[in-house]
């Protein structure tokens, strides 16, 4: 069998990515983003069509080359440049697996190094704007109360945007307060809903069974379909904009999804859940993803600190003492109880 680069390119996509490996779809759609990238460069090298790569010139001098083309041609930021490496890295292993020969070339294209970026706070909300957010959506039309539901939602569960678009009406228990969520690699978690969140989901529902519109999806755009991730990414885009009006805090500020994630296990962690909960509650792989919110707690904290009045008294008032985070005692707590973060 003469195995073409378009064989290659979508089995790699199909059974690897998506079969094997069970990434989001997100990810896949990364991934697809980064290839189509890499190919338009591949056939503006060297002049030819797509059918007529040659699988071994992706090595490390041209992966080297597309890189340093993104980040001075596109402008991509070293966070991007670091997601098409790692795009291009799981598409050399598939290769080398599938192509024997070309195990030498991928141990090249392993050997790349990310690039170092500056650590930055995720971005999250106060309860004022997320409470302007929520009231934003008109909850006397369909898609209002729609738009309500699910915002109140997104703040409840702090879901991935993918998890709230794919979900059913069967996922959430009405009578035990609970929703069944899937995330990446088909893993599930069951998390709690407040009583208010239930209301928002029936007064939906409800709205959109007056309007003679069935469907076991949960949330439906205007044509009476599954909602997209790019679709919630719009309607909360079009709310944040409304609720800037009541919340002069929101001018200016992109808020996608993804800030209510962040937002959600930013308050259970200042509210003094277990980081182990809050990792499970996001249904993170790692924990020490979860410990960057913990980082910024702290960090909040020390604003907080630092914004006191000074003592009073005769003598020269002292700068109150920034003690070093206990991150350190934290964390080898969690290795004790079995929680290894390294």
């Amino acid at each position: 069998m003469n195995i073409t680069f378009s064989y290659l390119v979508s089995t790699f996509f199909t059974s690897y990515l998506i079969t094997e490996q069970g990434l989001s779809q997100n990810t896949v759609a990364s991934y697809s983003d980064c290839m189509k990238l890499l190919i338009d460069y591949i056939c503006k090298c060297f002049s030819i069509e797509t059918e007529a790569i040659d699988i071994k010139k992706i090595n490390y001098e041209l992966v080297l080359d597309f890189l340093d083309s993104l980040e001075k041609g596109r402008h991509n930021s070293q966070e991007t440049r670091n997601q098409r490496l790692a795009a291009i890295k799981s598409f050399s292993h598939f290769l080398s697996r599938k192509i024997p020969d070309l195990m030498h070339q991928n141990e090249r294209i392993q050997a790349i190094k990310f690039k170092k970026t500056a650590h930055r706070s995720p971005p999250s909300l106060t309860v004022e704007e997320i409470t302007a957010i929520i009231a934003a959506p008109d909850p006397e039309t369909f898609l209002g109360a729609r738009d309500k539901a699910l915002i109140q939602l997104l703040h409840n569960t702090g879901a991935r945007v993918q998890e709230i678009a794919d979900l059913n009406v069967s996922d959430i228990n009405i009578e035990s307060a609970l929703i069944t969520l899937t995330g990446k690699g088909k893993k599930t978690r069951v998390l709690p809903l407040w009583k208010e969140t239930i209301e928002h989901i029936l007064y939906a529902l409800k709205a959109q069974k007056q309007k003679g519109i069935e469907s076991d999806h949960l949330f439906l755009n205007n044509k009476g379909l599954p909602i997209t991730r790019f679709g919630i990414g719009r309607l909360l885009t079009k709310h944040v904009e409304v609720a800037a009006k009541q919340c002069p805090s929101l001018i200016g500020r992109k808020i996608s999804p993804h800030v209510f994630r962040h937002t959600t296990a930013l308050h259970l962690i200042e509210s003094g859940n277990d980081v182990a909960l809050v990792r499970d509650w996001l249904g993170h792989a790692d924990i020490k993803t979860t410990i960057q919110y913990i980082e910024v707690s702290v960090e909040r904290k020390r604003e907080a600190l630092e914004k006191l009045p000074p003592p009073d008294g005769n003598s020269p008032p002292e700068k109150p003492k920034w003690k070093q985070p206990d991150l350190m005692d934290f964390l080898t707590e969690l290795s004790r109880k079995g929680y290894y973060v390294a």
